[in-house]
């Protein structure tokens, strides 16, 4: 993406185009009347907003406490604990608050969302811009959304150059997908907050770069103290064996978080549309967001449940502001309504294979 100012991509689109949208929309509002609930979390989400924490925050509080025996297979064990817990709170929570899905009041959205993320590593405000703004504004299209925009190191779209170095990239992207939480703890926010001043993004969310970075400072060195420095001090093992239990709970989380994001977008069904020299993109939004994401394991309810809903990528794209506990009730009312309409309703039956997909794209984007 270059610096200068974002320009917005505008969905040109005939009404037969948009007979999907409006139908789906219509359906699935239905579908809460009829049930008389409302689209933010229930109960179910609220369990998670208990459980999930304790998975991260526990084993840390037990490291703290200097009690493992001495046991370096324990020590690195709860820390990896913890990337798991830590992965599972972003998608399982902070991924609907950010969203204004986990509850009614904006408050509490902020409130649990914000804290996930800055128990992260991460910047609120950057996060939203990348996910709610760039991606779902724009899903797939090249130079729009950084989901696609791995900063040359890989191609995730068949409009990217191609790089000797590509051919490899299905062996090595799991690596770098590791790196994916440790970024945002380390680097990459700094980098994201000079790049979206740049294009207006700040200003667009009613903020400035020198409000926002005296912000991404005191947080960063809140984090670092919390979750490297008061280790180092507490715990009775060297601090070159903190740092690398740190490191490997952020490489854990973030591996999990993208192999759960990149076969939702990333599949050879995946479409890659561009808009032409006037901005314009021919199409409905709502047919885009079918074009380019795909649902996977939609029957496996214990990984759905850790995921946050997110193996249902086509129910989050096409209504997301809705709970992710909603996307299995509504998901055969999006099936059944794009097959009526004769709009693809891309799924695959099984994680696994949704990985193997995943892999296969690398590798075709690797060589063409």
């Amino acid at each position: 993406m270059s610096s200068t100012i974002l320009k917005t991509v505008k969905f040109v689109s005939s009404s037969e185009d948009k007979d999907f949208g409006i139908a789906v929309k219509k359906r699935v509002a239905q579908y809460f009347k009829e049930k008389k609930i409302p689209r933010t979390g229930d109960y179910r989400i609220w369990m998670k907003v208990i459980a999930l924490p304790l998975l991260y925050l526990a084993p840390f509080i037990f490291l703290l406490t200097n009690t493992f025996s001495g046991s370096l297979l324990v020590f690195y064990g709860l820390w990896l604990l913890m990337g798991v817990g830590l992965a599972g709170c972003g998608l399982g929570i902070m991924h609907d608050a950010c969203h204004g899905a986990l509850s009614k009041k904006r408050w509490v959205n902020d409130f649990i969302g914000d804290g996930v993320l800055l128990l992260a590593g991460g910047h609120p405000l950057n996060w939203k811009i990348q996910h709610n703004v760039l991606h779902h504004s724009y899903t797939n299209i090249d130079g729009y959304d950084e989901d696609i925009d791995p900063s040359g190191v890989m191609r995730f779209s068949p409009h990217q150059p191609v790089k000797p170095m590509f051919k490899y990239q299905v062996y090595y992207a799991w690596f770098l997908y590791g790196l994916m939480t440790f970024s945002w703890a380390t680097f990459k926010d700094f980098l994201q907050m000079s790049r979206y001043d740049k294009k207006g993004l700040l200003a667009a969310q009613g903020t400035t770069y020198k409000k926002e970075f005296p912000k991404l400072i005191i947080e960063k060195i809140i984090y670092h103290l919390v979750f490297i420095v008061l280790p180092i001090v507490l715990i009775d093992v060297a601090w070159y064996h903190v740092i690398l239990g740190w490191f490997a709970m952020h490489f854990l989380a973030g591996l999990i978080l993208a192999i759960v994001f990149q076969p939702a977008h990333c599949v050879p069904s995946s479409d890659f549309p561009l808009p032409d020299k006037e901005n314009k993109l021919k199409g409905d939004w709502a047919l885009h967001q079918m074009e380019t994401t795909a649902d996977f394991a939609a029957s496996n309810r214990v990984l759905s449940w850790y995921v946050g809903g997110l193996n249902y990528q086509i129910e989050h794209h096409l209504f997301p502001t809705m709970s992710h506990v909603h996307h299995r009730g509504i998901s055969k009312i999006v099936e059944e309504t794009a097959k009526e309409f004769n709009v693809p309703y891309h799924s695959e039956p099984t994680f696994i294979g949704a990985l193997v997909k995943h892999a296969k794209m690398l590798h075709k984007l690797g060589k063409d």
